[in-house]
């Protein structure tokens, strides 16, 4: 028997392998790029914000260092060299990274890393074929350790020790180029707090900005928040400078001359036919359109027009060139899915004979060189498709082996597990100790849960002892805490008879409300325990009710301040009226701030619905004391 399995055996060993060399060869692609992001928009620009054209060219300028994160993070799949064919060119290949001092390109280390396991798997399978052809049993090979294996591991480890230091050095630089933008900004800021020395500040102030176009990128989640302080401060300087107006329209000739420019060469990247190519010149010249200062008023909407029509083209391109990449990305998923599933769908718990299995075992194999012939697929899953297709192979190759052997030892296995929680369970049945008692039966019966078949003909009874077990202890539980059960029922119908009387409160109302809901608050928390199941339930229905009659104390608490606050403005005339004016200019902008904070928070954790719930309820309360403001204000003008 196991000299005609042996070779399905090798197969199942083999197959996943150069499936695995196949997907993980697979190139890095680049993320597809809206190109809404690659455009600067009129309305956005400063030179659609301003005013006076120098104070439109100076913020135009500002917009330079406002970073493009779709030009720095998306990836392109790399241009390599032929891959290497042996070992040792891998090596070669991973020493030539480690002497050109800069980071290897991840894509192309994980290119090589599954070349040289591929070619390391390819002579290990050699190797066994030789040992089975010479006499030997497979299970019996013992592959020589691979003398490269070593080194290769080392340099990989070099690569991955100098990407981290670079990352971590660029990390670096980004937070000093942004210490030094916020420096910066705050010289700018001193510079527009002494207006008599503005114009005495403006070549300073005009160093300040060119070092501002020369800093290098900042991290990504402060480029607008700082770009927008930079312009925002740029603007008020301006505000308080006047350039003439022969240098503005001088400034404004230079500013179409060029931006005409970069409108030519933008609509030219349309006829280059590499389009990735095309795509990455056009970033530099939305760089340079930036960086350029505005032109005369009555020609910024058409300059935009072309300029952003231009761009349209490019974009549509480069989205195109990764839409019809990504189409066939998921065709393939869709192919390599499908044969997932056969296999994974393959039953084989009923074979029974030799010849079955040998059918079965064709058939996989069919399956995994089908496999072979479909392309990549997208990178985030190809991974998981291909552990997924391989687990399935796998598994079938690992029942086959094990089928034989194992089948009546499992069930002997089986019976004697069980017959030993049966005694387990048997030796609990008449315990007292009903806590620590209840959570070892349950994990006694979890435990069966886990244990495979045993025979047939023992079964059913190894099933009635184990059962007749556990129901014992359980029904002397049962019957133990039965009185508990009627105490808490007995508290569920006090309770019940509190949230009514407090709804009757709600409906009624009293003249010591604030004191009555206190009482009953107190005689809540002096009830005991109620069924578990209906715990929640109850709280929800009393906390409701408690909320409702706050909200009415707190209503009228205000109406009656409210109301104090407008006898004393009758009394005391204008005076009063300003101080009601005041007081609701300050719940309204009050209630902004609760909305601005509103929408920075989250509602995914239950710690986030608390706090979201807790600021509506605060915001409903300010609306309604406004609300009430603005009824007395009215009533105080009248009088």
């Amino acid at each position: 028997m196991s000299e005609i399995e042996a070779p399905q055996l090798e197969v199942a060993a083999t197959q996943p392998q150069a499936v695995e060399a196949q997907t993980e060869a697979q190139p890095a692609q680049p993320e597809l790029l809206n190109s809404s992001e690659n455009t600067v928009e009129p309305e956005s620009t400063p030179e659609a914000s301003l005013e006076t054209p120098s104070e439109a060219m100076e913020a135009a300028e500002v917009s330079q260092n406002a970073e493009q994160p779709q030009a720095e993070t998306a990836e392109e799949r790399p241009a390599t060299a032929p891959a290497p064919a042996t070992k040792e060119e891998v090596i070669a290949r991973l020493r030539q990274y480690l002497q050109e001092g800069e980071p290897a390109d991840r894509g192309a280390t994980d290119q090589l890393r599954t070349i040289f396991y591929r070619l390391h798997n390819e002579e290990g399978a050699a190797a066994r074929e030789a040992f089975v052809a010479q006499g030997g049993d497979a299970a019996d090979f013992n592959p020589e350790p691979d003398p490269l294996e070593k080194e290769f591991k080392e340099l990989m480890s070099t690569i991955k020790e100098h990407r981290a230091k670079a990352a971590a050095e660029l990390e670096a630089e980004r937070r000093r180029n942004l210490d030094r933008k916020l420096a910066i900004i705050e010289e700018i800021k001193a510079m527009v707090a002494a207006p008599d020395d503005v114009d005495k500040n403006y070549d300073t102030f005009k160093a300040l900005q060119a070092e501002w176009k020369t800093i290098g990128t900042i991290p990504a989640e402060q480029v607008t928040e700082t770009w927008k302080n930079f312009q925002h401060n740029v603007e008020q300087y301006y505000d308080l400078l006047r350039i003439n107006h022969e240098m503005r329209a001088y400034d404004f000739k230079k500013n179409l001359e060029i931006k005409t420019h970069l409108c030519e060469a933008a609509e030219k990247l349309a006829e280059v036919e590499d389009v990735i190519s095309a795509f990455h010149q056009l970033q530099k010249l939305h760089q340079e359109f930036r960086e350029t200062g505005p032109v005369a008023k009555e020609l910024r909407e058409e300059v935009w027009a072309r300029f952003k029509a231009a761009s349209t083209l490019v974009n549509k391109r480069h989205q195109d060139h990764f839409l019809n990449l990504k189409q066939q990305e998921e065709e393939n998923l869709a192919k390599k899915t499908n044969l997932c599933e056969q296999v994974e769908a393959l039953t084989f718990d009923g074979l029974s004979s030799l010849a079955e299995w040998e059918a079965m075992s064709q058939l996989v194999i069919g399956l995994q060189n089908e496999w072979k012939t479909v392309g990549f697929t997208p990178r985030k899953v190809n991974q998981e498709i291909f552990e997924r297709f391989r687990a399935a192979c796998d598994k079938f190759f690992t029942a086959k082996t094990q089928y034989f052997r194992s089948l009546r030892e499992s069930l002997a296995q089986n019976l004697a597990k069980k017959t030993a929680l049966c005694e387990r369970a048997e030796a609990l049945q008449d315990s007292t100790d009903w806590g620590a008692t209840t959570a070892a039966v349950v994990a006694l019966q979890a435990e069966w849960k886990t244990i495979g078949p045993v025979a047939h003909k023992v079964s059913d009874a190894i099933w009635k002892r184990f059962n007749t077990a556990c129901n014992t202890f359980f029904d002397r539980k049962k019957e133990a805490n039965s009185g508990q059960r009627e105490e808490e029922e007995a508290n569920m119908a006090r309770k019940l008879d509190i949230i009514a009387r407090l709804e009757r409160l709600v409906a009624e109302g009293s003249e010591q409300l604030h004191q009555d809901v206190k009482a009953l608050q107190t005689e809540w928390n002096e009830v005991g325990h109620v069924p578990f199941r209906k715990k929640e339930k109850l709280y929800r229905a009393y906390r409701a009710a408690c909320d409702t009659l706050y909200d009415t104390i707190h209503k009228e608490a205000g109406r009656r301040r409210i109301d104090g606050i407008a006898r004393r403005a009758a009394q005391s005339g204008g005076s009063e009226l300003q101080r009601l004016q005041r007081a609701y200019d300050d719940k309204k902008a009050e209630i902004q701030t609760y909305e601005t904070n509103l929408t920075f928070l989250t509602s995914k954790s239950k710690s986030g619905n608390t706090l979201v719930a807790d600021i509506e309820r605060r915001i409903a309360t300010l609306k309604s004391d406004l609300e009430m403001l603005a009824q007395k204000i009215a009533e105080v003008k009248e009088a």
